[in-house]
């Protein structure tokens, strides 16, 4: 069966092409974009899901031997740290996504135990304070761009709140992550260097005078370094900050072109509880997961897969699966989910996204400030087609900016 090739039409229209993948029997080659090493590609719903569980499927290619199978992963750069000055390379290393078993679990409960449901909710007095105060600011000019200047200030402040950087703090620490994250490279080191030191300060502080924040608690825990508290802030920032911002974008976009769902969700508020839902599945911001590698030979899905061969999860193909839901292709904010999301936006099973229920809260509080409760809803500020959009590695084609007026 001749590989699929995910080229830049395939991936600017993804709804289509993925229909024809799911008819193909079995799991069908497809060649990533910026690779050219084909992956078995599994877009069904049914079969993401048990992918994504599937104890035979492992994250961490070095651990399978005596395997001559092609790696797509290693046509990408060797480190992934270039640009990175040496001295801080450690707090990139080690990221959660490429490790299994007991030592992805080892890693991650401290995260999870970090991560509870009272300390989210306590975040959402702060959520409102910002988005509002964000929001009026913008108001006041002639256009803003949504993204750049409400979704990532907005992503950048709440990871910083959920850490612990004081209120006095946050516009300094703020300003070094988006000179890491957003610059040229030239502020780079500064920005790194800034964030490095202001941690390592908090932990020092937060031994001494805890707090209801995630760096006490991670201390509280015990067993964290405080080098690896510094790796944990980088991972909320690598992960926390881009993905939320370009969602949220792209979730405010949606309803634009949607102007019926916009007008019924404005009329009624109450629908806030499923729209959520419903726009993380529409949106599905990342659209493959990462690869997967059989540990054996066996089959799955219909395939043969053999020892070392590259698996691939379409997340967004699985989210428009019309053997999941009745019309993927339409956004319907009045569509019920059951008491757990069935879609895939936040991934499935072990590695199941530790930030879902933080971007479910300030997905609604955006939903609300922004759309809800102002007397008019935002309207794009240039024609639909002159929208503009960018390739990103990974299969995604997301905005570069989303300018509105408000």
């Amino acid at each position: 069966m001749t590989a699929v090739h995910f080229t830049p039409e395939l991936v600017e229209n993804p709804v289509g092409a993925y229909a024809g993948l799911r008819t193909r029997p079995g799991l069908g080659h497809a060649v990533l974009p910026g690779l050219n090493t084909p992956v078995r590609l599994v877009t069904r719903h049914e079969d993401v899901r048990a992918a994504l569980t599937e104890p035979r499927l492992a994250r961490n290619r070095t651990t399978i031997t005596d395997s001559e199978m092609p790696d797509p992963q290693a046509e990408l750069p060797a480190s992934g740290l270039e640009g990175i000055p040496e001295e801080y390379a450690q707090y990139f290393s080690g990221h959660l996504a490429l490790f299994d078993g007991d030592e992805h679990t080892r890693r991650r409960n401290p995260l999870t135990r970090a991560f509870t449901a009272r300390r989210v909710a306590a975040l959402r007095p702060f959520v409102e304070k910002t988005a509002g105060e964000l929001i009026s600011d913008l108001a006041r000019a002639e256009q803003a761009d949504l993204l750049g200047e409400f979704a990532y200030p907005l992503s950048t402040a709440v990871i910083c709140a959920l850490v612990g950087v004081d209120a006095a703090d946050q516009d300094r620490v703020c300003g070094w992550i988006r000179d890491f994250v957003y610059g040229d490279g030239s502020r780079l080191r500064a920005g790194l260097g800034g964030v490095v030191e202001y941690t390592k300060d908090l932990v020092a502080r937060r031994r001494t005078e805890p707090a209801d924040d995630l760096v006490s608690a991670l201390l509280a825990d015990g067993g964290t370094t405080d080098d690896e508290i510094v790796t944990v802030f980088f991972l909320l920032i690598n992960t926390g900050i881009t993905p939320p911002a370009l969602f949220l974008a792209h979730a405010v976009l949606a309803l634009l072109d949607h102007p019926d769902q916009l007008e019924l969700l404005r009329t009624e508020p109450e629908l806030l509880g499923r729209a959520v839902p419903e726009l993380l599945r529409y949106v599905t911001l990342v659209r493959v997961g990462a690869t997967l590698y059989a540990t054996e030979d066996f089959a799955f899905a219909g395939t043969r897969l053999k020892k070392g061969e590259a698996v691939t999860v379409a997340l967004f193909a699985a989210d428009h699966d019309p053997a999941a839901y009745d019309t993927p292709e339409r956004l319907d904010v009045t569509r019920e989910f059951g008491r757990t999301d069935s879609h895939l936006a936040f991934g499935h099973g072990p590695h199941y996204c530790i930030g879902a229920a933080l971007g479910r809260l300030v997905t609604g509080v955006v939903l609300e400030e922004l759309l809800v409760r102002r007397p008019a809803a935002p309207e794009l500020a240039v024609d639909r087609a002159d929208v503009r959009f960018g390739h990103w590695p990974g299969g995604g084609f997301h905005l570069l900016s989303l300018p509105v007026t408000l």
